[in-house]
């Protein structure tokens, strides 16, 4: 019978207002695949920072228990001692720095001089990336690489420090779907070498293709825990969410399709820092009340696309014709496309989306600002009348608009994000990869709300690497593939198949 590695046992810890874990308990033995699941705001990320250290012993009751040894760290290089590693969503490499810099930074490998033998930093950061797959010089920069690849490399910085216990946090949220296989591919070849391995994921196809074992939080606490015979997709979603939810896709009451609201012909886009072209000739039409779906691999330029048509923030050479309500249009920054009716939701919501020191509040009406000035000043209280309203309407978990946006879960982010320009009260909303990072519950509220607006009179471009997402959600699907439309089609004649051949084809 495999041994308990780790027990986290009657965990609980608050912060000013929440009590952001209650109670908390959980056991995995050595070699299994645990997966940590439950709505944006349960409390995973929060119970994987008291495992690995970030918040130190003391700053929370219960006991965190490894080989049936109780543990008192007082920082993350103590977790480490004692082999465990956690790799966040937002990966912790330096981009500047060399393949095999990153592995070691930290923990280098030095002569008995005391100085950097680098020779030998070479040799094993090679064998680390066999280790997990990844064919690539380690004197390569990080920077030169593709994300899917820089997840390889944070997961041999973790190898290369003996890790018994990896932590995994929505390690798949950014990558397409190869680079997901390849990960998970990686995680079971590690679990054979007795690695435990313990992830926080929304998206519940991984859960169910590799999970030896499932915890559900929510708010806060531990509901179930469930062993890979007990696991189905509608089960976990019932837990995580305390209720059924049969279509995660919900269908529109009402869909009216008006005329062309927008439109692009022979579309180019050039990049001027490195002379290349990213869009050839692009043609696209989107109509009043529509949810259009862009798919495609990433790097196939349909964020690109989204960027040039709201005002070139970032120094993109644009030709062609577009139009906006049979009027010509050509936008020199945001603001001009804002005031036109046009709103981007960025798909990186915490570099682009979102000023993160800031409080919920600022970040709602930041795009609205207009709206609330009164003899020249803002009107304190019309802008917390209008946030308040738009976290009710939005369900964004928080006790107070005053606290930071960095506080809130990414769910909730994503929330404070689509508020902010749902203020700006626009014609046409481009999401780009809205869901990215959500758990199954705020995706069903944000895809209900999408439905909500286009039943309005709004149009929605949807930029989504998910392809059930495009398929449950768009009325039309335009897939984008080196930087042209591959193809166009309706939704009830697009399967996965037919948008993954147009997506390979160039």
């Amino acid at each position: 019978m495999a041994k308990t590695i780790l027990e986290m046992a009657n965990i609980s810890k608050e912060f000013p207002g929440v009590k952001a874990l209650d109670d908390v308990t959980f056991k995995v033995e050595e070699g299994q695949i645990l997966f940590l699941v439950g709505e944006n705001g349960a409390g995973k990320s929060t119970l994987m920072k008291v495992l690995s250290g970030v918040w130190p012993y003391g700053t929370y009751t219960g006991q965190v228990i490894i080989d049936g040894e109780v543990q008192q760290y007082k920082n993350i290089k103590d977790s480490e001692n004692a082999g465990l590693a956690i790799i966040y969503q937002e990966l912790a490499l330096i981009p500047e720095l060399s393949v095999y810099e990153n592995i070691f930074l930290g923990h280098e490998i030095k002569n008995s001089n005391g100085t950097i033998n680098w020779n030998e930093t070479i040799i094993q950061a090679k064998k680390l990336l066999d280790r997990v797959g990844l064919e690539v010089d380690p004197s390569t920069k990080v920077k030169d690489l593709g994300t899917g690849k820089q997840q390889l490399i944070e997961i041999a910085k973790a190898l290369s420090k003996n890790v018994r216990i990896l932590i995994l946090d929505e390690p798949t949220s950014s990558l397409n779907e190869d680079d997901s296989e390849n990960l998970l591919n990686l995680i079971l070849e590690l679990k054979k070498q007795g690695v435990t391995c313990i992830m926080i994921s929304h998206k519940l196809k991984e859960v169910l293709a590799i999970a030896d074992k499932v915890t559900v939080l929510r708010d806060g606490k531990t509901v179930a825990s469930l062993d890979r015979n007990e696991l189905s997709e509608e089960v976990i979603i019932k837990h995580m969410v305390g209720r059924e939810i049969k279509n995660i896709y919900p269908k529109r009451e009402h869909v009216a399709i008006g005329d062309v609201t927008f439109e692009v012909k022979d579309w180019k886009v050039y990049d001027y820092n490195v002379s290349r072209q990213l869009l050839n000739g692009i043609n696209l039409t989107l109509r009043k009340g529509e949810i259009l779906g862009l798919a495609g691999l990433m790097g196939a330029g349909r964020t690109e696309f989204a960027l040039s048509v709201f005002g070139n923030p970032r120094k993109y050479k644009v030709e062609g014709v577009a139009l906006k309500d049979g009027h010509v249009i050509n936008y020199a920054k945001p603001k001009d496309a804002i005031s036109d009716g046009f709103a981007y939701v960025s798909e990186d919501r915490k570099g682009d989306g979102l000023i993160l020191d800031q409080d919920i509040k600022q970040n709602i009406t930041l795009s609205s600002l207009k709206s609330l000035i009164k003899n020249f000043v803002i009107d304190k209280n019309k802008e917390i009348i209008e946030s308040e309203q738009y976290r009710k309407n939005l369900h964004i978990k928080t006790p107070s608009i005053d606290v930071k946006v960095s506080s809130l879960s990414g769910g909730n982010q994503q929330k404070v994000s689509l508020a902010k320009w749902m203020m700006t009260r626009p014609d046409i909303l481009i999401l780009d990869e809205p869901t990215r990072g959500i758990d199954v519950g705020a995706k069903y509220e944000i895809y209900t709300l999408m439905n909500q607006l286009v039943e309005q009179g709004m149009s929605i471009i949807m930029i989504s690497s998910e392809l059930p997402e495009v398929l449950g959600m768009s009325d039309r699907i335009c897939v984008v593939s080196g930087g042209v439309i591959a193809g166009e089609m309706s939704a009830e004649e697009a399967t996965q198949e037919k948008i993954m051949k147009l997506c390979t084809e160039n």
